[in-house]
């Protein structure tokens, strides 16, 4: 077995039964999207759900990935590219913990507005979810099986809680880094 390890912002698609995508998820959401009938699956891993939903808190210059609307549109059409189609898609989707809620000076909940995203958009897309796990306040690690499109999902304990933060904290703290520096280049101003 393969093991390809995903980190926000992250996508993998696959047809290689060998394959096992893992990441390790607080208030990001993973969606484990796969087609039965041609074996084609993949995951992405986002933090924010889109720009509208962030305010002026988060924004990011590239939204490739970073966005649950842009990681799942992504998803989608890299496993339509390698032969999956669109009515046969089923999803799994973990995730949208509350353990970035201070980051948000308290407006709102990331996990939950994650969670609220995924569920809607694939309503919306009629892509029916076989399996979830959303919410609450502990982090989780998954593990999603190229070879019979299970997954497994491991509750974090509070041990693991500060590594959880530490991990998403650095990336956003990476992407708001990386947005000033692409403004400073572009002599933008942020507002």
């Amino acid at each position: 077995m393969k093991r390809i390890t995903l980190h926000p912002g992250d996508l993998h698609v696959s047809s290689d039964p060998a394959i096992t995508l893992s990441t390790l998820l607080g208030s990001c959401v993973s969606a484990c999207l796969y087609d039965p009938v041609n074996g084609v699956f993949g995951m992405n891993h986002f933090l924010l759900a889109a720009k509208s939903y962030t305010g002026a808190a988060f924004s990011f210059e590239s939204q490739s990935g970073r966005y649950g609307i842009n990681a799942m549109e992504l998803l989608i059409n890299d496993m339509l590219a390698m032969g999956a189609i669109r009515s046969q898609l089923k999803a799994k989707v973990f995730g949208g913990a509350n353990v970035l809620s201070s980051l948000s000076g308290g407006v709102f909940a990331i996990g939950d507005v994650n969670a609220r995203f995924i569920t809607s958009y694939l309503q919306n897309e009629k892509i029916p979810v076989v399996a979830s796990d959303l919410g609450g306040a502990r982090g989780r690690q998954i593990h999603f099986q190229g070879a019979d499109f299970s997954v497994f999902v491991k509750l974090l304990g509070q041990e693991n809680a500060h590594q959880v933060i530490s991990r998403e904290r650095h990336y956003l703290d990476k992407a708001i880094h990386e947005q000033e520096r692409l403004g400073d280049e572009n002599n933008v101003t942020f507002l």
